[in-house]
């Protein structure tokens, strides 16, 4: 039954790292995979040339930074989220709560953007439709660069905080309710026994899911910031991937896009092996 789990593994994430060797290479797109190993070559050149580069800095503050930003303002979310829906008493109300929370999730990415850029429309869009209704002057939102770190941490946040607090649920109501009950016991209240029960039961959980979430601090997500971007924002919106697939696809300079996705998954290991290394020193949990 794994099977077919490692077959798709060894064919789209472990035969492609051949491709890495692009990198060191002027690859020759003529000749196919044979070109891959054709070319001459180059060392750390199209590394050199990326970091002498007038866009290398700009890109990755702007990758750092939205991760970061999406880390900071999103993560916590959901643990907020798990913490109220398990303290509600109804069960339906509970389950209601959950699956209108857990929807979004499942809306694809191209109709989440569509959305976006008709709420906020300069002419047609319902908030500046409101912003119009009490007094104010319409707002080009998409057009700004000051607004699209925003818009994307916030749609993003909107989207993915009700299904990424299914794990912090689960952990929760995998809590004994004999502790619940003796806490009570002794006078404890509701935020007693969050702070003193709840929290320090999912810490393990909290700590490794926080672990993976810096693993795609230098990921941020191609497709959203592709459909909702423009040249007018690349000085705050354009990120690594974005750069590559204007340099790999449009371009076709598929070495030098190669050499900086490869830079961009070199940072993004060693973010993971030292959260992974301070969380094993500060709380004794670690992913390995």
């Amino acid at each position: 039954m794994i099977l077919p789990v490692v077959i798709w593994y060894l064919i789209f994430c472990y035969l492609p790292m051949a491709g890495l060797y692009m990198s060191f290479t002027d690859f020759v797109p003529g000749k196919g995979l044979m070109g891959l190993f054709q070319g001459k070559f180059v060392g750390l050149k199209w590394f050199q040339k990326f970091f002498e580069s007038p866009y290398a800095f700009r890109l990755v503050r702007n990758t750092f930074l939205m991760a970061f930003y999406s880390l900071i303002f999103g993560f916590p979310i959901p643990i907020i989220f798990a913490l109220c829906i398990t303290q509600i008493r109804s069960k339906p109300l509970r389950q209601a709560g959950q699956v209108l929370t857990y929807l979004p999730y499942f809306i694809s990415t191209v109709v989440v953007c569509g959305m976006i850029n008709n709420f906020l429309s300069p002419s047609t869009g319902i908030i500046n439709q409101m912003i119009e209704f009490f007094g104010g002057t319409p707002i080009n939102f998409l057009g700004l660069p000051e607004w699209f770190r925003t818009i994307y941490v916030v749609s993003g946040s909107w989207q993915t905080f009700g299904f990424n607090s299914i794990i912090f649920v689960a952990a929760i109501m995998a809590i004994p309710q004999d502790l619940y009950e003796a806490m009570r016991v002794d006078g404890a209240s509701k935020r007693t026994i969050i702070w003193h029960l709840v929290l320090p039961s999912i810490k393990p959980t909290v700590v490794l899911l926080l672990i993976m979430a810096c693993g795609n601090l230098m990921s941020v997500g191609f497709e959203k910031v592709f459909l909702l971007y423009s040249p007018g924002v690349y000085e705050t919106a354009d990120v690594i991937s974005t750069y590559v697939y204007r340099q790999g696809i449009e371009s076709s300079n598929y070495s030098y896009a190669a050499a900086v996705g490869l830079f961009n998954s070199l940072v993004t290991f060693a973010i993971v092996f030292l959260a992974n290394r301070t969380s094993r020193k500060l709380t004794d949990t670690s992913v390995w």
